[in-house]
């Protein structure tokens, strides 16, 4: 199974860090996309390098790498997952705007109906924002707001962290355990 791991300019870049994580564990092939926006928020938000997480992917491409294979509906792989997935990356893939490998990925997994989810952190919404996630999941994507619950009790930002990973894999088809369900 392939999938491609997008990262861009929203905090909480911690949900794609521990998605590579979690899928390198697995032995699952990984495509990476780190926004420029992105690369300052990691510095930012954690410890880790942005070398750091590129090794944790198989393939690693630059944001305007347009040639790259997951740019076109021939490349074979299982789906996409963008977490996080800033205001400005729902909007351009909600109206068909691809000026970057991030946004043409996820326009490829639309046009060709592979499983595409999007981690959302942006608060509060405005209506703009509703009308494209609304637009996103008409077209076929899930939104999937970065909302943990709290059922479990959570005791440390891992398991607040798990828990938001751990439904994406899930909703991609991915057997995990890295969570507590609801029992």
């Amino acid at each position: 199974m392939e999938i491609v791991v997008g990262i861009s300019g929203a905090s909480g870049s911690m949900y794609g860090i521990r998605l590579l994580e979690i899928l390198s564990r697995m032995n699952i092939v990984t495509h990476l996309i780190i926004t420029k926006s992105a690369r300052q928020i990691i510095e930012i938000e954690t410890d880790y390098s942005v070398v750091e997480i590129e090794d944790m992917a198989n393939y690693v491409y630059e944001e305007q790498e347009l040639t790259a294979p997951i740019a076109s509906g021939s490349h074979r792989f299982h789906g996409m997952i963008i977490a996080p997935c800033s205001m400005k990356t729902v909007g351009a893939i909600a109206n068909g705007m691809s000026d970057n490998l991030l946004e043409r990925t996820a326009d490829v997994c639309l046009k060709e109906k592979r499983k595409i989810v999007i981690v959302p952190r942006e608060t509060p919404l405005n209506e703009i924002h509703l009308e494209n996630m609304l637009r996103l999941t008409r077209a076929g994507c899930i939104v999937l707001p970065a909302c943990p619950g709290f059922y479990s009790k959570p005791k440390s930002i891992d398991d607040i962290v798990n828990s938001i990973v751990g439904r994406v894999l899930d909703l991609m088809g991915i057997d995990n355990e890295i969570y507590e369900r609801w029992k």
